[in-house]
Formats: C-alpha cells, sequence, structure tokens
C-alpha cells in the first residue's frame, strides 16, 4: 500500500503556510504501526498516519509515512492499535449533559443502580449525604425509567416526600421529556389542581382527583426548567459545557452538538469559546420558536469560531415513545397513566404552525433539525416540508428528521424523495426495545424502529446518534445498537432493520460530517483533513459484532492534540468531580425558584 503523500503543489494548497517552502514539510506527529480504519473508500486502510499543524499530512504505509519524520517529530508507535476518524455528534445535548453529570444517577443497569422506587430513593439519600452536596437545599437527579423499575410505574411526589419533605427534589426522566416534583417543589412552582395543563403538556394527577400527582409532560416540564438555562452565569454555564465536553471526549467525540438552545445559552458559549478554544468542535442549533435573533453572524457560520458555531435551527414537533407521548397514528398498546385505550400521543403544534416554521427556515437557508418521533408527527414534518418546497423550490439545505423512531417504510421513502436526512436513534433497540415491544407499540411496530435498513436499501445515507443525556454519549453503544439491535432480554430486535459494521461506522463519522456541512474537512482520516481521531482497544471490523459494545476509547485526539486518555482518567480531575462543579446545581435550583436565596 503507497501513502497518499501529496506533491508539493497539493501539499501547499491543504498547507498555505508552506506554500514558499522549497522542501517536503515534516510532521508535528506520526503514529505508525496502526491498524488506521481511515472511511475513505478510495484508500480504505493504513498503516500510519501524520500531522502537521493540526491537519493530516499524510495517511498510508508505515515506511513511507515515516520519512516525514524529523528529529523534532513525534513518533508513536501504536503496536497495533486500532485508529478511526474522531466520532461525530449527529444529534446530542452537550451543555445538558453537563447538567446530568452534576446530578444524582438514576440511570438502570448497565448505566446505573435504580431497578426499583426502592432504590431510587436510596440514590437520592446517597446523593444527599455525600459531603460534596450535604450542604445543598435540594435534591436533584437524573436517568430514571419507569419502563426499567420493578413498579413499571413512573415515582409520584409521595415517593419523593419519602426521601424529603423539607427540601425541593426535582427527578428528570431518562428521555428528557417528563420529570417528577415532590410536594414541597410543586408548592414552590405554584402546581396546584387548579393548574391547567399548558399548550403541548400534562401535568398529571392523583386519581379521581386535580391534584398533580408530580408528573409532568414536555411543556409542563419544560415551562418550569427553561429558566434554569436562560439565567445561570456565564461562569456557571461554563462548567456545564466542560463537564459535558469532557464526557464526550471520553467516548471519542471531536465535534459535538447542542441540540436544542436559547439565544441566551448560544451567546453565553460562543463568549466562552472566546475566551479559549473548546476542547470539542461544538455545533448548536437554536430553538426556531425561542433563539432566531441570533441567527446571523458572528453566531450563524459554517466555519468554526474557535471552537463554537450555530449550524441551524431546531423544531419539535411531539414527544418520545418510551415516554409515550410522541404522535402516533395508532394507539398505543398499553397507554400510560390516566390515558384511556385508544390513546395516540399528542403533537405539540397543529400543522399551519408546523408548516409556518419550515417555511420559516426554508426562506432563510437555516438548516433545519426536526424532532418528529411518531409516526403522525412524521407525516406533519412530511407534509410542511412538502407545501414550503412547492413554495420554496428544491435546495441544498440537507433538513433532518430528528429520531424518526416509528418511521413506516413509506415515510423514509418520502424521506429520499424530498432529501431529508434521517437521524436514527439505534440505541433504542437496546435500553427501550423489550418496553417497545411489551408496553409501547407492540412486536410488529417495535420490530421496525430506527430503520436504518429501509434506508440503506433506497441507498440512502443516515446518521445514528445518542441523544446525550437521554443516554450517555456512548459511541460504541451507539455502533453496537446500530449493527446488533440486540434488547436488554437478548432479543434481537428488527433483523432485517441490521446494517453492516462499516456503514454503522459511517453513520457516525463521515456521514454526521456531511450532515454538518463538513464532510470537506472531517469525517474521515484523509489528508489535508483536521486530525480528529480516536485510538479503540479493538478493532470494529474485525471483533465479533456482539462485542463491539466493549470496545473501549484508549484516546481521543481533537486537531492533533490528546484531549482524552484511558489512562489520565482513573484519576478524574473533571469538573464533574469537583466541588465547584457540584456547587453549580444549587445555584441552578435557586434561578428556577426552586430554593429561595440565602443571606
Amino acid at each position: 500500500m503507497k501513502a497518499s503523500l501529496l506533491t508539493l503543489t497539493a501539499l501547499a494548497a491543504s498547507f498555505p503556510a508552506l506554500a514558499d517552502s522549497p522542501k517536503m514539510p515534516f510532521a508535528d506527529t506520526i503514529y505508525h504501526n496502526a491498524q488506521v480504519i481511515t472511511v475513505n473508500d478510495k484508500q480504505p486502510d493504513a498503516n500510519a498516519v501524520a500531522i502537521l499543524n493540526g491537519k493530516i499530512l499524510a495517511v498510508g504505509d508505515n515506511e513511507d509515512v515515516l520519512k516525514l519524520a524529523s528529529k523534532s517529530t513525534h513518533v508513536v508507535d501504536l503496536k497495533g492499535m486500532t485508529m478511526i476518524p474522531g466520532f461525530i455528534d449527529a444529534h446530542g445535548h452537550v451543555m445538558n449533559t453537563g447538567l446530568q453529570a452534576v446530578s444524582a444517577n438514576l440511570l438502570s443497569p448497565p448505566d446505573g443502580p435504580v431497578t426499583d422506587i426502592a432504590s431510587l430513593q436510596t440514590a437520592l439519600r446517597q446523593w444527599a449525604e455525600k459531603p460534596i452536596n450535604k450542604a445543598q437545599d435540594f435534591i436533584i437527579g437524573f436517568g430514571y425509567d419507569d419502563s426499567q423499575l420493578k413498579e413499571q410505574l413512573h415515582p409520584t411526589r409521595y415517593d419523593l416526600d419519602a426521601v424529603s419533605t423539607d427540601v425541593p427534589i426535582l427527578i428528570i426522566h431518562q428521555s428528557g421529556h417528563l420529570a417528577v416534583l415532590n410536594s414541597k417543589a410543586l408548592d414552590m412552582l405554584g402546581f396546584t389542581a387548579s393548574s391547567k395543563n399548558p399548550p403541548g403538556g400534562v401535568i398529571r394527577r392523583l386519581p379521581d382527583s386535580d391534584v398533580p400527582n408530580g408528573v409532568l409532560e414536555e411543556s409542563a416540564f419544560f415551562g418550569a426548567l427553561i429558566p434554569l438555562f436562560t439565567q445561570i452565569s456565564p461562569d456557571e454555564n461554563e462548567l456545564l459545557f466542560q463537564a459535558g465536553m469532557e464526557l464526550y471526549a471520553k467516548y471519542g467525540y471531536t465535534t459535538a452538538q447542542e441540540g436544542r438552545t436559547m439565544s441566551d445559552s448560544v451567546k453565553t458559549m460562543y463568549d466562552i469559546a472566546q475566551k479559549k478554544k473548546l476542547l470539542l468542535d461544538v455545533v448548536a442549533y437554536t430553538d426556531i420558536q425561542l433563539g432566531t435573533d441570533i441567527m446571523k453572524p458572528p453566531y450563524l457560520s459554517q466555519s468554526y469560531n474557535n471552537g463554537f458555531r450555530v449550524g441551524g435551527v431546531k423544531l419539535t414537533l411531539d414527544g418520545s415513545p418510551q415516554g409515550k407521548t410522541a404522535w402516533l397514528t395508532k394507539p398505543y398498546l398499553i397507554p400510560p397513566e390516566g390515558q384511556k385505550a385508544g390513546y395516540l400521543g399528542y403533537p405539540i403544534m397543529p400543522d399551519e404552525e408546523a408548516e409556518k416554521y419550515v417555511g420559516m427556515a426554508m426562506e432563510n437557508g437555516w438548516q433545519l433539525l426536526t424532532h418528529a418521533n411518531g409516526d403522525a408527527a412524521i407525516d406533519q414534518y412530511i407534509r410542511a416540508v412538502k407545501n414550503a418546497t412547492k413554495k420554496y423550490g428544491e435546495g441544498e439545505r440537507r433538513f433532518v428528521a430528528i429520531h424518526a423512531q416509528t418511521a413506516r417504510e413509506d415515510q423514509v421513502q418520502s424521506f429520499k424523495e424530498l432529501n431529508v436526512m434521517p437521524s436514527f436513534f439505534p440505541m433504542h433497540t437496546f435500553y427501550w426495545g423489550d418496553w417497545h415491544a411489551q408496553s409501547v407499540l407492540g412486536d410488529e411496530r417495535a420490530e421496525n424502529i430506527s430503520p436504518t435498513g429501509w434506508a440503506l436499501d433506497r441507498d440512502m445515507i443516515f446518521t445514528s446518534h445518542h441523544d446525550a443525556p437521554v443516554a450517555f454519549p456512548n459511541s460504541m453503544r451507539v455502533y453496537s445498537a446500530t449493527v446488533n439491535r440486540i434488547t436488554r432480554s437478548g432479543r434481537v430486535l428488527g433483523k432485517d432493520q441490521r446494517v453492516p459494521s462499516m456503514t454503522a461506522l459511517k453513520a457516525q463519522t463521515i456521514w454526521a460530517a456531511y450532515q454538518h456541512f463538513e464532510e470537506k474537512t472531517k469525517g474521515s482520516i484523509e489528508t489535508g483533513k483536521v486530525a480528529d481521531l480516536v485510538l479503540l482497544s479493538d478493532n470494529p471490523l474485525k471483533v465479533n459484532p456482539m462485542e463491539l459494545a466493549d470496545i473501549t476509547v484508549v484516546s481521543t485526539i481533537k486537531d492533533g492534540e490528546v484531549i482524552y486518555t484511558q489512562q489520565a482518567a482513573i484519576a478524574d480531575n473533571s469538573c464533574a468531580a469537583s466541588r465547584k462543579c457540584q456547587a453549580l446545581a444549587t445555584h441552578t435550583f435557586m434561578i428556577a425558584g426552586l430554593i429561595p436565596h440565602r443571606h
């Protein structure tokens, strides 16, 4: 295999600073003796990679690439280790992931300890008793999942009152679309029997009563949460932001997404980036209903400013299937508590409003990411795109259908015809596959959630995501789920929707780069592209597919610089472990109105 060494002229084009140099430039760093999976169909495999000024100088055989080493070149013998391109986040919430990092871990195995309401209560008590949290006047937890609790029910205000009636408690569902508050928190926020359901949300009630039971769905929850993210200070936002980026880097992500944000948060992230180059590249999408005032330079840009840019806008049309708030055309198999047979979920907005926002994105040339989980919401999105396209014409917009969990085959065909790119959520097959089959959708519909196979049958490209903090930004679990579709119980859910290992890798690298309009600079290991690389403990193309989730990230390299190593992570100095970062959560609750300020 010959190295992909550019001619001197081509090198000068890729590295302008070298244009006047009469000699072949030497590399800053060379990695050799590696199994390099380039994700470049023209040169799929290599043994060595040379880096100069944060970009890839050469890719090829050890012998040829090592010719670019000088006495000052840092030469690293990888001894057969696997190198791949850096993972690119097709959809997640990097700042919200920081909030997860400072909260009590209420996730179920394998990611957390909670299996029933009693263990949930224990996790909250243990978090509150830690020295770093003991002085706080609140308790906050993230990641409980009623589908994984022994009771198969949401906790209520009274379950949380058993932990404390003296301090407010807020726990957030793993979907991010629901939350539970104890009586103290409900009182502080003014939720009473006379409180009305907001548009696009539900305040769940006690049986045969108007009294809130503590569970808030969709806009009822978001209405209480939005002040949290719009009022905290830049310094506090920086702590959350850093914690989220550090967790992403641990799993090999070199580009992260903040998939739904507000104007104030965009300005804060931009200001943070101006002080110091971000650990990762972060592309943000602002809520099209609440944040269009910042859809202009310097925020909106095709290039990064010290690691940050706004890439477009986000539209949300429904909720989550595992939380049973997604909008379906056929009823849920078992309706949620308080709903009757025939329950379909509900939309966030009527068709006219959805079409208005899709048209707004087209008119302004904004890339649009649209959250649509249920097939009724997907129908609404397809109608809106069709009608807006008739008005504004076709174009290279790269609109994205986020999640598209219950997309029917005819809807996948519509995506192809409308040039809408689906970003699927195959991790659902692991985390909630059994729940979908047994409670949410029934076997037939559950078999085809996140239908990557239908997309591949049509020669479509798609992306796979984690939607952190809904799940940890665990790149290899995303990878495994896309390939294997194995549920927690070991069932293969939708064998015809499985895709080959290389396809799954492309969905997290080069295709994700394409989704972000960055395929010319990222997503594969090619000469001239940025040196965003990941070292893995094993080769995902060679191991048994059932072992993909066990592969770990050994090192993450951003712009040629190592930003995470497995060894260094043993001594955890991250924001998430620091007293300063934990103290942030107290102020978070204060500004949300849950805790009176101390004087």
